[in-house]
């Protein structure tokens, strides 16, 4: 009894739980990661709107990485949408709660399944950053309003482009439908609010009066009034039938960002960068209360939870407040979110902490500039050390790892790395206006602290005492980077500016003499670094390369190509065989001795403005202006090897496939493994011989992916090919062996039904099997009272693993009719031949 009674409440348990892709992880800082990448520190900043569920159970947040999911109730993490390759400027749900449209950067507009987190379609057309998407009331029409002037209206079920409307001389910041979804709002940075007849395309008048660009828009519930929030830090209300002004509410005392009526029309709520959120009695313009506690600008987010019982407000300072809107309390604060751009990143000498400078240098006034320590094992953020007032630039621990140096606001500030406590302030250096930029290095020996600043000055200070000890001159322009060499006796500075000196300069660390310069950069020299035996310095640069130079001569070894964007960053591996360098949005690894492209790591939203290897040289960390830092997996030392054609260290089937998938392909390419110009069955026995490399132990030879496998058949067709090849060369010979056994593997010795995944599922789940014998496959769904719900025929199949997405059998949670079944418990039988079997699968919604 008591078995059955917890079996019941298990169910009943798993079928209540809203189901969500990551609702049961812990750890978000594993979510969603890039390929290669083992952890992300931080969540981002928030880049954009927040957006109610229509149930009023999650919140939407756009943010610098993606969109993040939050339980509204209890402020937990539920989910991180990832896939565009910028920030995410506007989110909105859908009026049935199932889709979650978002507009990036990157000029591209998502959909998501807001049920399980599942990218459905990218829409492209736009040529310029997508500012705000709103969905139509009856949720079959998106609209995205853009930087480069335009609103564009789509189908939002197929993702087909109905209409570009056209007329606003600036950036489109806000668009807003009506609620009987007939007329479409716009709030540009012209300074004017556009009103469109949605179905005609139709422009139907201009509104005019404010004299700063209008950054929000929103229509009363029955859709007689329009607001306007505006950067002359007004609202204006307006007639939406006539266009005529009624009213305009003054009271904040900076910029208008985001305004928002509230369900039942009788309150509108404004956020603006003065830092509040102000609530008016919509009717009469009177204001009712201010809610005070954000500490930097309430930016572009103020939203009415669908029942009008709480509003969100998103702030810069990278927090989220709900609020009780009949009495305006506080009810709670979701944070988390790194404060602006990561611009420097540093481990300790034991590896196990890591530490970042936070800030954005275009921001100034605020106390938000920060370091952070993370735990690098646990991923725990440690503590944050305040006192800065400007972007912390550069961060750096002592080689004993007991101190913590960080460059910002004309000071070095020096922690204990083990408690965070302040222990001094360096001041001297004399920056001013906008350069900002710092740099802080450690002496190999730990007594020196190198610092370069925007005054274009190097100071040497003592580190027990605080004292200075000389200034290094010479440069005309900003220093952005210094550098000890690994003995101690060479300093290495890198300047520049728009008006020249962009060079490098060696000293001696004893004396302070300059002893040459290095000239040959066309722009900013950010970054410079010794090699780990001190005979190569690399340089990343604002010219987007980077140069290995010799540093007894002075002279340039090599130049390395490949960035599309500023090198802002640059590391060698502690071993001195790889170079790491970030710049645009990526890190790229190199052959330190031959300067050859190793590989590219991509998945930050932002510039990549600090790149470092752990001590032992396993980990890299990047930090990017995207808030975040991306903790990668790298193999130090590791050979490159031909057959290896994704560079993971190992010659598996993942390289069989990118072979197989790249047939025919001519030129350079990274599938062409014996280097003759073009991909084709040689290069795949070729692989095939070499399975099994690896520099790593006890590899997984046959280690698939989900998709992307070969086929049964595809194998026999390419034995087939290299046997007509009929190379007596022994690793040909041994190539062809291997693809024999891939075939053996691939060859099931029994019929078998397998668990459907994913299970419990919403709304789609995927059945695997595999077919000792070709057979006529179909599989029966019945309900739990063992009523037929769909079969699924699935023809004559041959002899194989079905277990790939690509390749299983796919249900998509509707039955015959096509209509979406009801959660609970069902049956799938599988028949192939003379074999059937029968499994259980649970859906929930």
């Amino acid at each position: 009894m008591k078995s059955t009674l917890f079996t019941l409440v298990l169910m009943f348990t798993l079928v209540s739980i809203p189901y969500f892709s990551n609702a049961f992880a812990q750890d978000y800082t594993q979510w969603s990661l890039p390929e290669g990448a083992k952890a992300r520190l931080g969540k981002g900043w928030i880049s954009g709107n927040i957006a109610y569920s229509p149930d009023s159970a999650r919140l939407a947040v756009a943010s610098s990485i993606g969109i993040w999911i939050y339980d509204a109730q209890t402020g937990e993490e539920l989910d991180l949408l990832t896939g565009h390759t910028g920030g995410v400027s506007s989110v909105a749900f859908s009026p049935d709660g199932n889709t979650v449209a978002s507009g990036s950067w990157d000029g591209t507009i998502r959909l998501w399944d807001a049920n399980t987190g599942r990218h459905l379609r990218t829409l492209t057309g736009h040529t310029r950053d997508v500012k705000s998407v709103s969905f139509s009331p009856d949720g079959k029409t998106l609209a995205s309003g853009s930087w480069d002037g335009t609103i564009r209206l789509w189908d939002a079920n197929t993702g087909r482009h109905l209409r570009t409307l056209t007329g606003h001389t600036r950036d489109v910041k806000s668009v807003s439908f009506s609620p009987d979804g007939k007329t479409l709002a716009s709030g540009t940075s012209d300074y004017t609010v556009s009103l469109w007849d949605v179905n005609t395309r139709r422009h139907l008048r201009t509104l005019t009066g404010h004299t700063g660009r209008v950054n929000s828009v929103s229509f009363s519930p029955d859709g007689q009034t329009l607001a306007s929030g505006s950067g002359d830090d007004t609202i204006r209300l307006w007639d939406a039938n006539t266009g005529e002004h009624i009213r305009t509410l003054i009271g904040h005392t900076n910029v208008v960002e985001s305004v928002a009526f509230s369900p039942d029309g009788s309150t509108l709520a404004s956020g603006s960068q003065d830092g509040t959120i102000r609530l008016w009695d919509a009717n009469t313009g009177s204001p009712l209360r201010t809610l005070m506690g954000h500490t930097r600008d309430v930016y572009n987010s103020v939203s009415f939870s669908p029942d009008g019982n709480t509003l969100a407000s998103g702030s810069f300072n990278d927090t989220i407040r709900l609020w009780d809107v009949n009495t305006g309390r506080h009810l709670r604060t979701l944070t988390r979110h790194t404060p602006d751009s990561v611009n420097s990143v540093s481990f300790s000498p034991d590896g196990n902490t890591l530490a970042s400078g936070n800030g954005n240098a275009v921001a100034s006034g605020t106390s938000d500039y920060t370091v952070s320590l993370w735990n690098v094992n646990t991923r725990r953020h440690l503590r944050t050390l305040t006192g800065h007032t400007h972007s912390v630039e550069s961060v750096s621990f002592s080689p004993g790892g007991n101190t913590l140096a960080s460059g910002s606001d004309n000071t070095i500030r020096l922690w204990d790395a083990n408690t965070g406590r302040h222990l001094r302030t360096l001041t001297g250096h004399t920056s001013s206006g906008y350069i900002v930029k710092f740099s802080v290095t450690f002496s190999p020996d730990g007594s020196i602290l190198a610092s370069g600043s925007g005054d274009g000055e190097i100071r040497l200070w003592d580190v027990n005492s605080g004292g200075h000890l000389r200034t290094l001159t010479g440069h005309t322009s900003p220093v952005y980077g210094v550098s000890f060499s690994p003995d101690g006796k060479t300093l290495a500075s890198g300047s520049g500016s728009e008006w020249g000196d962009n060079t490098i300069r060696l000293w001696n660390a004893n004396t302070g003499r300059h002893i040459r310069t290095l000239t040959g950069h066309t722009h900013f020299v950010a970054s410079v670094v010794f090699s780990p035996d001190g005979n190569t310095l690399a340089s990343g640069s604002l010219d987007e390369t980077v140069v290995l130079w010799d540093v007894a001569t002075g002279g340039p070894l090599r130049t390395l190509t490949g960035h599309t964007g500023w090198v802002n960053s640059v590391a060698f591996s502690p071993d001195g065989q790889t170079l790491a360098s970030g710049g645009d949005t990526t890190v790229r690894l190199w052959d330190a001795t031959t300067g050859s492209h190793l590989r590219t790591l991509t998945g930050h939203t932002g510039a990549v403005d600090s790149v470092a290897f752990s001590p032992d040289g396993n980990t890299l960390a990047s930090g990017s202006s995207d808030g975040t830092v991306l903790l990668w997996k790298v193999t130090p030392s590791a050979p490159q090897l031909p057959e290896d054609v994704n560079n993971d260290g190992i010659v598996n089937i993942i390289d069989l496939t990118l072979v197989a998938s790249n047939f025919g392909e001519t030129g350079a390419n990274a599938a062409d493994v014996n280097g003759d110009g073009v991909v084709n069955i040689i290069d795949l026995t070729l692989v095939a011989a070499a399975f099994g490399n690896t520099v790593s132990a006890a590899p997984e030879v046959w280690s698939r992916p989900l998709e992307g496998t070969p086929t049964r058949a595809e194998i026999e067709a390419w034995l087939r090919e290299a046997r007509q090849i009929n190379l007596t060369d022994p690793t040909f010979q041994r190539g062809i062996l291997m693809l024999e056994q891939l075939l053996a593997t691939l060859t099931p010795k029994e019929t078998m039904l397998l668990p459907n995944y994913p299970n419990p599922f919403n709304p789609e789940t995927w059945i695997p099997y595999q077919l000792s014998e070709p057979a006529d496959v179909s599989i029966a769904i019945y309900a739990a009272d063992g009523k037929l719900v769909r079969t699924l025929e699935l023809g004559h199949q041959p002899v194989g693993i079905y277990e790939s997405r690509s390749r299983a059998a796919y249900w998509d949670g509707r039955n015959a009719l096509g209509e979406p079944v009801a959660s609970g418990i069902y049956f799938y039988t599988l028949s192939a031949g003379e074999f059937t079997a029968t499994r259980k699968m649970l859906i929930r919604k």
